[in-house]
This record gives structure tokens, C-alpha cells and sequence, in this order.
């Protein structure tokens, strides 16, 4: 099993290296974002630990541009104890687990273990349905290439909908989603915030992408079709 220590620091990054070796893993590592994105792309790996901080971009982005690159070993981050936002950040930009230091090493091998055990799925950290793509981490939205700017709700409504491309949603799906259980307002809520969608997301563009589905709701096309 080959695991890639991306760690800038280096007596962390070499007792991560032995700690690993001693546990009979093949151990890599890179000191940079720049060097972990390269070697990253460029050899399999079963797991790769990522801290955070490092001195050219940081492990948010390297996370997303080998996300990009349809890299999927899966990631441990490297965060700080109190630092919630990194964790949410590093989940969003396509992280599998992360460890708050300081950290025991112990709990450190078990987490590669049951990561490597997990295996490498596909887990995309930006959305892509035909020419929409949307990226959770960022907060941002494109069609061709072309940014979207959207409200809260709009943002996640369009999340779910890419989620579930070609499924139809229930009014009552799409509240209990977008909104929670118990908000108490009309569904006509959403015909109103699926036809915000529509004005920014399809009709600037010619297209039809979410489409109406006869007494069921809504559904958004892999490909949307010209607006007629």
C-alpha cells in the first residue's frame, strides 16, 4: 500500500513517514501544493494525508485541482483542533475524513486503515450536468464557462437538482431539501424559486434544462434543449 504525506513541516512530515513505514506502508511525500498536485496525478496512491497549511496554495486547493483531475485516493486533512470552518471547507473541497492536531498516532493509522479499506470511489468535489457546473466549496455557479451569480436558496435548490439530474422531484422533496420539515409556507414556493432558477440558469443561455413534470414537480435534463 503507497500512501503521499503532504506535510511542509519537516519533523511532522518525517514522523508521519516512519510511523507509516513501520505499519509496512510505502511512503511519499511532498513539502508543497504545487509538488502534492504532480505527484498526486502523476502516480496511484491508496491514501494521501494532507495538511492544510502549506507554503505555496493550500491543502483546500490541492484537495480540489486532484478532485479535478479525477483523482479519487481517498484524502485525510490535517486540521486544526478548533478550526471547524477548515473541516467543513476541507469535507467540501472533496476531504474524506480529517484529524484535529494535535493527534495520537495510533488514531492517525486508523483512520488511513479504514480509509484504504473504503477504497477509491468517485467523489467529484464540483457538481457537472451537461454545460452546468457547480461547486459547493466555492459557493459558485457556471454555465459555459459563464458565472451564475445566485441567492442562498436558488444555490441549493440548483444543488439539488444536480444531485439528481434526470429524477423528478416532488414540491415536497424539494421543501424538505431546500428549506426543513418544518416550514409551514405554501409549496407554491418553489414553482416561485424554480422560475428564479430558470431566468438565471436557462433562459440567458436559450435553454430549457429544468423542465416541469406533470403532477409530480420537477426535473433537471443532463441536457437541456432549446428554449422554444
Amino acid at each position: 500500500m503507497r500512501v503521499l504525506v503532504v506535510e511542509d513541516a519537516t519533523k511532522m512530515a518525517a514522523l508521519l513517514k516512519r510511523s507509516l513505514e513501520e505499519e509496512g506502508y510505502a511512503v511519499d511525500v511532498a513539502t508543497g501544493g504545487k509538488d502534492a498536485v504532480w505527484m498526486a496525478t502523476g502516480h496511484p496512491f491508496d491514501a494521501i494525508i494532507l495538511d492544510i497549511m502549506l507554503p505555496d496554495f493550500d491543502g483546500f486547493e490541492v484537495c480540489r485541482r486532484i478532485r479535478e483531475a479525477q483523482v479519487w485516493a481517498p484524502v485525510l486533512m490535517l486540521t486544526a483542533r478548533n478550526a471547524v470552518d477548515d473541516r467543513v471547507a476541507g469535507l467540501d473541497a472533496g476531504a474524506d475524513d480529517y484529524l484535529a492536531k494535535p493527534f495520537s498516532f495510533s488514531e492517525m493509522l486508523a483512520r488511513v486503515r479504514a480509509l484504504i479499506r473504503r477504497g477509491a470511489a468517485e467523489r467529484p468535489a464540483a457538481l457537472v450536468v451537461g454545460s452546468l457546473q457547480l461547486d459547493p466549496a466555492r459557493h459558485t455557479a457556471s454555465r459555459n464557462g459563464t458565472q451564475i451569480t445566485l441567492t442562498a436558496k436558488e444555490f441549493a435548490l440548483l444543488e439539488l437538482f444536480m444531485r439528481h439530474p434526470g429524477e423528478a422531484l416532488s414540491r415536497t422533496r424539494i421543501i424538505e431539501h431546500v428549506w426543513d420539515f418544518a416550514y409551514e409556507g405554501g409549496s407554491n414556493v418553489v414553482d416561485v424559486y424554480v422560475k428564479y432558477l430558470r431566468d438565471k440558469v436557462d433562459r440567458p443561455f436559450g435553454v430549457a434544462s429544468i423542465q416541469t413534470v406533470r403532477g409530480a414537480g420537477y426535473r433537471l435534463l443532463e441536457e437541456g434543449v432549446e428554449e422554444s
